[in-house]
């Protein structure tokens, strides 16, 4: 989050760590004010017009183009994660299971509290890449669209059998790698892909075009950010020389560093700390007393 500089993403601006002798101790994360979140929008009587709705997809989307121009994939996107002002500007907070995509990530397919917007792959395969984000894009944009969640399954076989309904049952399964999900992918009947009109009333063509191309079931067929930036239906909003790309390298190879210890975490924890304590002109903790209690309070654990 120290890293991203984007106008559409939410700004860290300090952190406060209250020190603790005989445990770790707090921390704060202190971000810029943002007033409502986007769910507040979709329950409040505020009246949106289809102008709202492109420049709210659109600053989603110049969001992703710089997340996913880093290989970030935020992959909880849904309206609580997406916070607001009563002026409809945006930014994307929670990245707690965001990650770097090297190729792509592997996934244990638990139904989260995003249930409603979650990429189908991330139920039917072992693996997801940058694309997931897109497919919640789609999700959004169905809500603002007709006022309502598109495929509300209250399990993961509820959920693909929506999806399946809606968008037809693909032709071609082989991003579906996890044999129980292809086992049911084969008994469902083939039903052929519903134009949208059929399950939501909307005069704009462009709108249903960009949303036909985010809620792509196969994930190699799904439109990128970089493609749906320029896409007619954000075109009142679009602008190429202010579309930043992410030009810092994110090195997040301590994530899958099985070696590293909890201590050494809590110190890197405390270096990250310090980065804000140089900042801001106040005393640095100091790291070889901080190593020390954790070094002594080991030898403790270990005794008892």
């Amino acid at each position: 989050m120290r890293i991203f500089q984007h106008e559409n993403i939410i700004e860290l601006r300090n952190v406060i760590f209250t020190q603790d002798l005989k445990d770790f101790g707090e921390i704060y994360l202190i971000t810029n004010l943002m007033e409502i979140d986007l769910y507040a929008i979709f329950r409040s009587s505020q009246l949106l017009t289809d102008l709202h709705f492109q420049f709210i997809i659109y600053q989603i989307v110049r969001a992703l183009l710089y997340l996913h121009s880093a290989n970030i994939v935020q992959s909880r996107l849904r309206p609580e994660n997406i916070l607001a002002t009563e002026t409809c500007d945006v930014q994307l907070c929670e990245f707690g299971l965001a990650e770097k995509i090297v190729f792509n990530c592997e996934y244990n397919y638990k139904l989260q509290e995003n249930k409603y917007y979650q990429a189908p792959e991330m139920i039917v395969s072992d693996e997801y890449s940058i694309a997931v984000d897109m497919w919640s894009v789609g999700c959004i944009l169905a809500e603002l669209i007709t006022g309502r969640v598109l495929f509300k399954g209250e399990n993961y076989i509820q959920q693909i059998r929506f999806i399946v309904d809606i968008l037809g049952k693909p032709k071609d399964t082989s991003f579906v790698t996890k044999t129980e999900a292809k086992k049911y992918l084969d008994t469902l009947p083939e039903a052929p892909k519903r134009p949208l009109l059929s399950i939501m009333r909307y005069d704009d063509e462009d709108a249903l075009d960009l949303l036909s191309k985010l809620l792509e079931i196969d994930p190699s067929k799904r439109i990128t950010a970089a493609e749906a930036i320029v896409h007619p239906y954000l075109r009142a909003f679009h602008d190429p020389t202010d579309e930043p790309v992410c030009t810092e390298e994110l090195n997040l190879r301590f994530e899958n560093d099985a070696k590293l210890t909890f201590e050494e975490t809590l110190l890197a924890i405390v270096d990250e700390i310090n980065y804000w304590k140089i900042q801001n002109n106040e005393n640095e903790v100091d790291e070889d007393k901080f190593s020390e209690m954790l070094k002594s309070r080991s030898l403790m654990n270990e005794e008892a």
